[in-house]
């Protein structure tokens, strides 16, 4: 590498984006696990990976917790964790037919996007559904009215869309998106049918606009940005495209510091950081230590929002840990 284009030491420094990390949801899914393991002992089985996030999956793995893909490979009677991104109402009706103890840890922002499916349903609404084909969260919410939902994958897949009247169309949208991608692809739905309903709030979960307007905030500043975050974490790669979109020099997904790699640095003065929504703040320190080794030490937190929401834990777990304290 050249001394031409290196920067000086103390020129160097860290974006380091906030909001970023964990969100409520997240939190109370993560903690249900934990919980659970000390209430009943292992294994403790969960369906589907409890968040997006490898590290989190491995270390309760590493505690006792069991992850299934579907409800039928858990031990009849055994305790099942409902993932945080939520499940179709038959996969509830299976679980209790296999007399599982269900613990429900999806996100009450999924769980309100589920209602507004049903009503839409009753109301005998065509729904458009916005997201990814496959996703965990649209598997469970197609599955509250599967006749009446029609997946649409992006603005481009809006030209595809078929409905039986189109006087009587809803959208709903996957929280994890980015607001920039809804919004066009919501606009070119109304282009079509001009009498398209609106969910009754705006259904972008507040943490993954957050994350988008903070990596925005640093992106346009940044010759590099570094968001860690899991591949399988929607929210996650929709930040290294917003941050791209807003003017990073170059972007990039990892899961651990050890997966940067050094030519990135190449020239850069300035490296952005964010974070996923399903990460903890120690992968981050990670990255952090990782960059003042190669003399990016000056951080500067850039905050663009204040978070303050918790959401309380499952009932069926509090109810538990209340009686186990009364023991």
């Amino acid at each position: 590498m050249g001394t031409m284009n290196a920067s000086a030491p103390e020129d160097r420094r860290v974006l380091l984006a906030a909001p970023r990390g964990y969100c409520a949801g997240v939190d109370r899914a993560v903690v249900t696990v934990e919980k659970a393991l000390e209430l009943y002992g292992a294994p403790v089985y969960v369906r589907k990976e409890i968040v997006h996030n490898k590290h989190v999956v491995q270390t309760l793995q590493n505690r006792g917790a069991v992850f299934v893909e579907e409800t039928d490979e858990v031990p009849e009677g055994a305790t099942v964790v409902f993932s945080a991104h939520g499940v179709a109402p038959i996969v509830h009706e299976e679980a209790s037919r296999r007399r599982l103890k269900t613990i429900d840890a999806t996100c009450p922002l999924v769980t309100k996007v589920h209602k507004e499916a049903v009503r839409f349903a009753e109301q005998d609404y065509d729904i458009l559904l916005i997201g990814h084909d496959g996703h965990e969260e649209v598997v469970g919410t197609t599955g509250e009215a599967p006749e009446h939902i029609v997946l649409v994958d992006g603005p481009d897949s809006v030209a595809d869309v078929q409905v039986r009247d189109p006087a009587k169309v809803a959208w709903l949208s996957q929280t994890t998106l980015s607001v920039d991608e809804t919004t066009a692809t919501v606009d070119r739905l109304r282009e079509k049918f001009p009498l398209l309903l609106d969910p009754p709030s705006d259904d972008i979960c507040y943490a993954t606009q957050n994350r988008q307007i903070a990596v925005k905030r640093i992106a346009a500043d940044s010759d590099l940005v570094i968001v860690v975050g899991s591949k399988n974490s929607s929210n996650s790669v929709r930040l290294v495209e917003v941050a791209l979109e807003a003017g990073a020099g170059a972007a990039y997904l990892v899961d651990f510091a050890s997966e940067i790699s050094e030519d990135w640095l190449e020239g850069v003065r300035t490296v952005g950081l964010t974070s996923g929504a399903s990460v903890p703040e120690d992968l981050v320190d990670g990255v952090l230590s990782w960059l003042a080794e190669r003399g990016y030490g000056t951080v500067e937190v850039v905050r663009s929002a204040e978070e303050k929401l918790l959401f309380a834990l499952p009932p069926e777990l509090r109810k538990d840990m209340r009686e186990g304290s009364e023991a």
